[in-house]
């Protein structure tokens, strides 16, 4: 199993929901055995970066995952969320 974890944040906070609503998009894609999407609750006393929003997901292979970034959901959430964010880090592990 792959496990695909992505941090964003907006480079404007009056676009946080937009931001939220394009990477919401990638929900309808069917490729993942689970998909979700979390807003950072900010907890950490460590000061430095915060990110915004968590996008966390779990495919069965590097097949599905390549799907699911085939996915036009994919692109579409891509065309949307880009311009308005900062900062986007992404992993990928086995599990």
């Amino acid at each position: 199993m792959i496990r695909h974890v992505v941090f964003f944040s907006a480079r404007d906070p009056k676009d946080r929901e937009t931001v939220y609503d394009g990477l919401s998009l990638l929900s309808g894609i069917p490729h993942a055995s689970h998909f979700e999407i979390g807003r950072n609750l900010n907890t950490d006393p460590i000061p430095g970066p915060q990110v915004d929003f968590i996008v966390y997901a779990e495919f069965k292979d590097e097949t599905a995952l390549a799907a699911f970034k085939a996915h036009p959901l994919y692109e579409r959430s891509i065309q949307i969320v880009r311009p308005l964010r900062d900062l986007r880090i992404s992993a990928d592990f086995l599990t």
